[in-house]
């Protein structure tokens, strides 16, 4: 709330410099405010009486858009790079995922590594796992295993985390 929003009877006034001048009516505290060209603030409404302070209030907006646009430029965004793999994969398509799967782990990002089996290669669910852990092997200096190999109806996925520096 600022300015004649403020409908309380008396408020505890901070100055513009941050120094406590007291307990004083709004009115009173309105006066001081449009004085020094300022806006009346409250700030802590909770309090007995509310806290209110003089303060140009666009200029607080701005600081305070400000400050959440640097925060959520600082903020490191992780997305979730997807690898596909068969259990019969051949030694060179294994090494191009491999190359990939590092390259998406060195940018920062998660890797999910699925194995997707088709028809009668069901049965054979214990080469997926073997694939998915030779991947691993291969793939330890750049990423750790977040979470390990698991059947999700015909793909067994893992996912690995890069590692942090």
């Amino acid at each position: 709330m600022i300015n004649e929003q403020i409908r309380d009877k008396e408020v505890r006034l901070i100055d513009e410099d941050g120094t406590m001048i007291g307990i004083v009516p709004v009115k009173e505290a309105l006066k001081l405010a449009y004085d020094k060209n300022l806006d009346l603030v409250k700030i802590a409404p909770q309090a007995n009486p509310p806290v209110c302070k003089i303060m140009d209030y666009g200029k607080h907006l701005f600081e305070q858009a400000k400050r959440e646009k640097e925060a959520r430029k600082n903020q490191k965004v992780i997305n979730v790079k997807e690898v596909w793999l068969k259990p019969t994969i051949d030694e060179h398509d294994f090494n191009v995922k491999v190359r990939n799967a590092i390259k998406f782990l060195k940018d920062g990002d998660k890797v999910k590594v699925s194995v997707r089996f088709r028809g009668r290669e069901m049965n054979y669910s214990e080469r997926g796992q073997e694939v998915l852990e030779r991947f691993a092997e291969t793939i330890k200096e750049a990423g750790v295993v977040e979470k390990k190999p698991k059947m999700e109806g015909r793909n067994m996925t893992m996912v690995i985390n890069p590692i942090s520096k």
